[in-house]
């Protein structure tokens, strides 16, 4: 479990980008946090991990913490995923996938055969292994950015924006991936994105942000879009707009779901009504 207690982020130049904020992230679900730039979205990500320190307040990891801990060492513990995979150019992929363990002082040829066996978890083919970054598309490239996330085997992953750089076809693909190591794998998720959508569909718990990271609601999918919590909330995840607002519509092959501008979203099977 993570739990954020009264954080606040100041930076020099007086831009407040964090202001009191708590939250409760529970062990082995994906919790999203999404909001608009400027929210403190990633900012709170990387406090997590160290890379960016609170100006007060505090973050625990089990009860303990972060603030106590190297933070190398922390780092090293906790999975990283970020938007552009921030993959080392210079060296192949297995290398970037088994960077970490490495570090840790596992023996390269140990950490090579776990890198291998990553790169079959993710959905890659291992011969792509002697490749380098540039020989991939962008998203072989976040796949094994996650490979390289997972290899210390962390109980924690963190997930910055990773999927905002690759087309919607690419990025379907990688949702559905994510979805399936999360149920596989048992981590505890962090995932931040500003597609309300994206949070939707990967988050057990989404915490919807305004600026300065205030919770305008946390809460399941379900809890959120049946009983929004504001106009803000109702705004952002497209209830407004129609975009969650259905209506059946009787056609010659069945009961369809059309939304406010009358586009088809969906088809109602028997057993749904």
């Amino acid at each position: 479990m993570i739990e954020f207690r009264a954080v606040t982020k100041q930076f020099p130049d007086g831009t407040v980008a964090v202001d009191d904020f708590s939250l409760v992230i529970p062990a082995r679900k994906t919790t999203v946090l999404v909001g608009s730039s400027g929210s403190g979205k990633t900012t709170l990500l990387r406090m997590i991990n160290r890379m960016v320190e609170p100006s007060s307040g505090d973050i625990e990891i089990d009860g303990e913490s972060v603030s106590g801990r190297e933070p190398v060492q922390l780092r090293r513990s906790i999975g990283y995923v970020m938007q552009n995979g921030g993959l080392l150019p210079h060296i192949s992929v297995v290398d970037n996938v088994a960077t970490v363990p490495v570090l840790g002082g596992v023996p390269r040829r140990v950490a090579r055969e776990r890198a291998l066996e990553l790169l079959d978890t993710v959905g890659l083919d291992r011969a792509l292994a002697k490749r380098y970054p540039s020989q991939l598309s962008g998203g072989q490239q976040q796949r094994v950015g996650v490979a390289r996330a997972l290899a210390a085997d962390p109980n924690i992953l963190l997930m910055d924006e990773p999927f905002g750089a690759v087309d919607p076809i690419v990025r379907a693909e990688l949702q559905q991936e994510t979805i399936r190591l999360q149920r596989e794998l048992d981590k505890t998720v962090v995932f931040v994105t500003h597609d309300i959508d994206e949070a939707f569909l990967l988050g057990d718990q989404v915490v919807i942000l305004e600026e300065g990271a205030r919770i305008a609601q946390v809460g399941s999918p379900s809890e959120i879009t049946e009983n929004p919590a504001s106009e803000f909330v109702a705004s952002f995840i497209g209830v407004e707009r129609g975009a969650r607002a259905l209506r059946t519509k009787q056609t010659p092959r069945g009961t369809v779901l059309v939304d406010a501008a009358g586009r088809t979203q969906g088809v109602l099977v028997e057993g749904d009504a």
